[in-house]
Protein backbone atom coordinates (compact mmCIF):
# COMPACT_ATOMS: atom_id res chain seq x y z
CA UNK A 1 0.00 0.00 0.00
CA UNK A 2 1.41 3.34 -1.21
CA UNK A 3 1.90 5.85 1.88
CA UNK A 4 -0.73 7.84 -0.02
CA UNK A 5 -3.54 5.19 -0.26
CA UNK A 6 -3.07 4.50 3.90
CA UNK A 7 -3.53 8.68 4.53
CA UNK A 8 -6.76 8.83 2.23
CA UNK A 9 -8.06 5.58 3.91
CA UNK A 10 -7.97 3.81 0.55
CA UNK A 11 -7.67 4.80 -2.89
CA UNK A 12 -9.62 8.03 -4.23
CA UNK A 13 -12.14 7.69 -6.91
CA UNK A 14 -11.17 10.42 -8.23
CA UNK A 15 -7.75 12.61 -8.14
CA UNK A 16 -7.59 15.99 -9.33
CA UNK A 17 -4.72 18.24 -10.21
CA UNK A 18 -3.35 22.04 -10.47
CA UNK A 19 -0.82 21.89 -13.30
CA UNK A 20 1.44 25.09 -13.08
CA UNK A 21 3.69 24.86 -9.54
CA UNK A 22 1.98 21.21 -9.50
CA UNK A 23 2.95 18.96 -12.20
CA UNK A 24 5.27 21.49 -14.52
CA UNK A 25 7.59 24.05 -13.61
CA UNK A 26 6.95 26.29 -15.95
CA UNK A 27 7.38 30.25 -14.62
CA UNK A 28 10.87 30.38 -16.49
CA UNK A 29 8.34 30.70 -20.23
CA UNK A 30 6.05 32.60 -18.33
CA UNK A 31 8.86 35.00 -17.08
CA UNK A 32 10.17 34.80 -20.61
CA UNK A 33 7.11 35.71 -22.03
CA UNK A 34 6.35 38.64 -19.70
CA UNK A 35 9.77 40.24 -19.93
CA UNK A 36 9.30 39.88 -24.11
CA UNK A 37 6.44 41.84 -23.41
CA UNK A 38 7.68 44.47 -21.23
CA UNK A 39 10.39 45.34 -23.40
CA UNK A 40 8.40 45.65 -26.63
CA UNK A 41 6.45 48.07 -24.99
CA UNK A 42 9.60 50.27 -23.72
CA UNK A 43 8.89 49.13 -20.08
CA UNK A 44 11.25 47.52 -17.52
CA UNK A 45 11.22 43.48 -17.40
CA UNK A 46 10.19 42.22 -14.10
CA UNK A 47 12.28 38.70 -14.78
CA UNK A 48 11.67 35.24 -13.59
CA UNK A 49 11.65 35.70 -9.95
CA UNK A 50 9.23 38.46 -9.30
CA UNK A 51 7.34 36.68 -12.23
CA UNK A 52 7.31 33.35 -9.60
CA UNK A 53 5.44 35.04 -7.05
CA UNK A 54 2.60 36.83 -9.42
CA UNK A 55 1.61 33.33 -11.45
CA UNK A 56 -1.10 30.62 -10.34
CA UNK A 57 -4.03 33.18 -10.78
CA UNK A 58 -4.58 32.85 -14.12
CA UNK A 59 -3.56 35.06 -17.50
CA UNK A 60 -6.03 37.93 -16.62
CA UNK A 61 -4.50 38.51 -13.29
CA UNK A 62 -1.37 37.92 -13.71
CA UNK A 63 -1.25 40.78 -16.72
CA UNK A 64 -2.85 42.79 -14.05
CA UNK A 65 0.04 42.42 -11.97
CA UNK A 66 2.64 42.90 -14.10
CA UNK A 67 1.35 46.18 -15.51
CA UNK A 68 -0.22 47.22 -12.34
CA UNK A 69 2.60 50.44 -12.89
CA UNK A 70 0.67 51.71 -15.94
CA UNK A 71 -2.85 50.62 -14.57
CA UNK A 72 -4.14 54.35 -15.86
CA UNK A 73 -3.61 53.09 -19.59
CA UNK A 74 -6.46 50.97 -20.47
CA UNK A 75 -4.98 50.89 -23.69
CA UNK A 76 -1.64 49.68 -22.93
CA UNK A 77 -2.67 47.00 -21.04
CA UNK A 78 -5.22 45.57 -23.88
CA UNK A 79 -1.95 45.89 -26.02
CA UNK A 80 0.27 44.21 -23.58
CA UNK A 81 -1.94 41.16 -23.65
CA UNK A 82 -2.12 40.50 -27.13
CA UNK A 83 1.79 40.85 -27.26
CA UNK A 84 2.23 38.37 -24.18
CA UNK A 85 -0.57 35.57 -25.56
CA UNK A 86 1.91 36.11 -29.19
CA UNK A 87 5.33 35.63 -26.98
CA UNK A 88 3.88 32.45 -25.13
CA UNK A 89 2.09 30.93 -27.19
CA UNK A 90 5.06 30.81 -29.65
CA UNK A 91 7.12 29.22 -26.44
CA UNK A 92 4.55 27.59 -23.85
CA UNK A 93 7.22 24.56 -23.38
CA UNK A 94 11.20 25.67 -23.96
CA UNK A 95 12.01 25.88 -20.18
CA UNK A 96 9.68 23.85 -18.60
CA UNK A 97 9.70 20.51 -16.88
CA UNK A 98 8.10 18.36 -14.61
CA UNK A 99 8.79 18.35 -11.39
CA UNK A 100 11.00 14.61 -9.95
CA UNK A 101 8.50 11.87 -9.33
CA UNK A 102 5.52 12.97 -11.46
CA UNK A 103 5.48 10.64 -13.77
CA UNK A 104 5.95 7.82 -11.91
CA UNK A 105 3.27 9.12 -9.51
CA UNK A 106 0.56 9.87 -12.53
CA UNK A 107 1.55 6.62 -13.88
CA UNK A 108 0.19 4.72 -10.48
CA UNK A 109 -2.74 6.88 -9.87
CA UNK A 110 -4.02 6.95 -13.65
CA UNK A 111 -4.44 2.70 -12.32
CA UNK A 112 -6.58 3.49 -9.83
CA UNK A 113 -8.99 5.95 -11.04
CA UNK A 114 -9.96 9.34 -13.28
CA UNK A 115 -7.76 11.92 -13.22
CA UNK A 116 -8.23 15.39 -14.04
CA UNK A 117 -6.19 18.16 -14.76
CA UNK A 118 -7.66 21.78 -12.98
CA UNK A 119 -5.71 24.75 -13.61
CA UNK A 120 -5.96 28.35 -14.19
CA UNK A 121 -4.20 28.48 -17.25
CA UNK A 122 -6.20 29.44 -20.53
CA UNK A 123 -6.51 26.61 -22.48
CA UNK A 124 -4.71 27.65 -25.38
CA UNK A 125 -1.93 27.03 -23.69
CA UNK A 126 -2.43 24.94 -21.18
CA UNK A 127 -3.21 22.14 -24.17
CA UNK A 128 0.03 22.63 -25.95
CA UNK A 129 2.17 22.11 -22.56
CA UNK A 130 0.62 18.66 -22.13
CA UNK A 131 0.84 17.63 -24.90
CA UNK A 132 5.07 18.87 -25.07
CA UNK A 133 5.58 17.02 -22.05
CA UNK A 134 3.30 13.80 -22.81
CA UNK A 135 0.93 14.56 -19.89
CA UNK A 136 -1.89 14.27 -21.96
CA UNK A 137 -2.72 10.82 -21.72
CA UNK A 138 -3.03 10.63 -18.15
CA UNK A 139 -6.15 12.79 -17.79
CA UNK A 140 -9.58 11.70 -18.51
CA UNK A 141 -10.50 15.41 -18.23
CA UNK A 142 -8.91 18.54 -18.51
CA UNK A 143 -10.36 21.58 -17.26
CA UNK A 144 -8.73 25.22 -18.09
CA UNK A 145 -9.24 29.08 -16.24
CA UNK A 146 -11.48 29.47 -19.64
CA UNK A 147 -13.08 26.27 -19.81
CA UNK A 148 -16.08 27.65 -17.26
CA UNK A 149 -18.06 30.10 -15.78
CA UNK A 150 -15.50 30.07 -12.49
CA UNK A 151 -11.82 29.20 -11.96
CA UNK A 152 -10.17 28.32 -9.07
CA UNK A 153 -10.53 28.96 -5.46
CA UNK A 154 -14.33 29.02 -6.91
CA UNK A 155 -15.01 25.43 -6.36
CA UNK A 156 -16.91 25.26 -9.69
CA UNK A 157 -13.86 23.51 -11.63
CA UNK A 158 -13.59 20.66 -9.16
CA UNK A 159 -17.79 20.30 -8.61
CA UNK A 160 -18.09 19.93 -11.93
CA UNK A 161 -15.48 17.49 -12.37
CA UNK A 162 -17.23 15.78 -9.42
CA UNK A 163 -20.36 15.56 -11.27
CA UNK A 164 -18.70 14.04 -14.14
CA UNK A 165 -17.17 11.09 -13.17
CA UNK A 166 -19.88 10.56 -10.38
CA UNK A 167 -17.73 11.06 -7.65
CA UNK A 168 -18.91 12.52 -4.22
CA UNK A 169 -16.37 14.65 -2.75
CA UNK A 170 -15.02 12.62 0.18
CA UNK A 171 -14.30 9.60 -2.71
CA UNK A 172 -11.86 12.47 -4.34
CA UNK A 173 -8.57 14.21 -3.82
CA UNK A 174 -7.21 17.73 -5.07
CA UNK A 175 -3.46 17.87 -5.36
CA UNK A 176 -2.03 21.25 -5.83
CA UNK A 177 0.10 24.15 -4.57
CA UNK A 178 -1.34 26.83 -3.85
CA UNK A 179 -3.83 28.84 -2.03
CA UNK A 180 -6.11 29.03 -4.90
CA UNK A 181 -6.32 24.86 -5.09
CA UNK A 182 -6.75 24.52 -1.11
CA UNK A 183 -9.59 27.01 -0.73
CA UNK A 184 -10.95 25.45 -3.99
CA UNK A 185 -11.20 21.77 -2.48
CA UNK A 186 -12.12 22.77 0.72
CA UNK A 187 -15.41 24.59 -0.64
CA UNK A 188 -15.70 21.79 -2.29
CA UNK A 189 -15.73 19.44 0.34
CA UNK A 190 -12.53 17.43 -0.61
CA UNK A 191 -9.20 16.73 0.69
CA UNK A 192 -6.16 18.68 -0.56
CA UNK A 193 -2.67 17.84 -0.74
CA UNK A 194 -0.21 20.70 -1.37
CA UNK A 195 3.49 20.97 -2.03
CA UNK A 196 5.96 23.21 -1.14
CA UNK A 197 8.02 25.21 -3.33
CA UNK A 198 5.13 25.88 -5.77
CA UNK A 199 3.82 29.03 -7.20
CA UNK A 200 1.88 30.35 -3.47
CA UNK A 201 2.99 34.22 -4.41
CA UNK A 202 5.32 34.11 -1.58
CA UNK A 203 3.60 32.41 1.29
CA UNK A 204 4.32 29.54 2.72
CA UNK A 205 2.13 26.71 1.74
CA UNK A 206 1.48 25.52 5.49
CA UNK A 207 -0.20 29.16 6.17
CA UNK A 208 -3.26 28.11 4.20
CA UNK A 209 -4.10 24.51 6.01
CA UNK A 210 -3.92 22.38 3.32
CA UNK A 211 -5.21 18.79 4.56
CA UNK A 212 -1.48 17.36 4.20
CA UNK A 213 1.84 19.11 3.02
CA UNK A 214 4.36 17.60 0.87
CA UNK A 215 8.04 18.28 -0.50
CA UNK A 216 7.80 16.16 -3.38
CA UNK A 217 5.57 13.23 -5.27
CA UNK A 218 7.69 10.21 -4.43
CA UNK A 219 6.14 11.17 -0.58
CA UNK A 220 2.68 9.52 -1.90
CA UNK A 221 4.36 6.25 -3.09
Amino acid sequence: MTKLEHWFGGRPRLIMFDLDGTLVDSVADVAAAIDRMRVQLDLPPPGVERVRHWVGRGAEALLDRVMADQAHDVALRRRAGELFAAAYAEAVHVHSRLFPGVDAALTEMSAWCPLACITNKPLRFTQPLLQALALQKYFALVLAGDSLAEKKPHPLPLQHALQHFSVTPTAALMIGDSRNDVEAARAAGVRCIALRGGYNHGQAIEDCHPDWVIDGFAELL
